[in-house]
């Protein structure tokens, strides 16, 4: 496939904000708002939302945020704070695992920035999120969790993040902040290079078949997708299979962007990373489906591509569209 050059002439960062709130559109879009605009209303410089996703089932938003580098902290922390007031993780319920009111606060690389500079944002972010709002408990990830920059999968493990009937917050010792509280839970922060997230839907409610399924396409699975994390929740009826999709380094296995083994690569300053294709992560998943007898009946990615996620924050911030999700009307289930 072609590459994107990621040349735009603006150092550009995004964060895909997950807060655990997919049911009260109001107070969701109360939280991007934070994000671009500033306690008066008045907008704040070069920073838009690019997207909104909620998923009422699984009580869960994903809010894209972009913005230069050097301001993407400001309008991320902004958002936390209107996020830690205004939900309640002791009352929340959904079927999404969650351990924090807001879950996860990553930082991508767009363009002109590597993954290191966002770490430092995501440290920057952490230890503000420390100070404004006392009692929030946080640990790091990736290039942010300076020197080990364990992956997100690791800590999430150790946090107890796939399991909240083993999560003890009394034994958890944050990176930064305080032990965690009932109602802001806990906050991972980091950094690494895009994720995404494709979500296929199988006609099934054999959670266990779905599991394996799930299961097979990981990453970590032999002939699994490379980069790909993947689990299956009961939705609506059916089960969905969410995966999030990891770019990784090209360097870490040149072949991986060959057009017939369905990758795409991308630049970002002057580093080529791949992403195994929704198309093909749609084509594994219906292809172990149908094995078993069950039929795919629907894929959806929740925000943009790489690419895509680059080439409309250069067009939202080079024409001062602040709320760019309102063009494409956000995405409520």
């Amino acid at each position: 496939m072609k590459m994107a050059s990621g040349r735009t002439g603006i150092r550009l960062a995004a964060c895909l904000l997950n807060i655990s709130e997919g049911r009260r559109r109001n107070v969701v879009e109360k939280i991007a708002k934070a994000a671009v605009c500033d306690d008066n209303g008045r907008k704040r410089p070069q920073a838009t939302v690019l997207n909104i996703f909620s998923d009422y089932d699984y009580n869960r938003s994903v809010i894209t945020i972009a913005a230069p580098v050097d301001r993407l902290g400001s309008c991320v922390v902004a958002a936390c704070l209107e996020a830690f007031a205004l939900i309640d993780l002791v009352t929340h319920v959904g079927i999404h695992p969650c351990l924090g009111a807001v879950d996860l606060v990553p930082i991508y690389p767009l363009s002109g920035v590597d993954v290191e500079e966002c770490g430092t944002v995501a440290r920057n972010v952490a230890e503000t999120l420390a100070v404004h709002a006392p009692g929030c408990s946080i640990f790091l990830f990736g290039h942010a969790d300076l020197p080990w920059k364990q992956s997100l999968v690791q800590r999430r493990k150790q946090m107890g993040w796939f399991d909240r009937k083993a999560f003890k917050a009394a034994s958890i010792v944050p990176d930064i902040g305080s032990a965690p509280t009932l109602r802001y839970g806990l906050t991972g922060v980091g950094a690494s290079p895009y994720v995404m997230n494709c979500n296929v839907t199988v006609d099934t409610q054999d959670l266990a078949t779905a599991k394996d399924i799930a299961g097979s396409v990981r990453g970590s699975a032999a002939g699994g997708l490379k980069g790909l994390q993947a689990m299956a929740f009961p939705h609506k009826g059916q089960i969905e299979i969410a995966c999030n999709v990891e770019s990784f380094d090209h360097c870490d296995d040149p072949l991986a962007t060959c057009d017939e083994m369905g990758y795409v690569s991308y630049r970002v300053l002057g580093k080529t990373y791949s992403y195994v294709s929704p198309q093909l992560i749609e084509t594994s998943i219906k292809k172990l489906a149908r094995a078993r007898g069950i039929k795919t009946v629907g894929t959806a990615l929740v925000g943009f591509t790489p690419e895509e996620c680059m080439h409309c924050a250069t067009y939202a911030l080079t024409h001062g569209v602040g709320e760019f999700w309102r063009m494409r009307g956000g995405v409520f289930m």
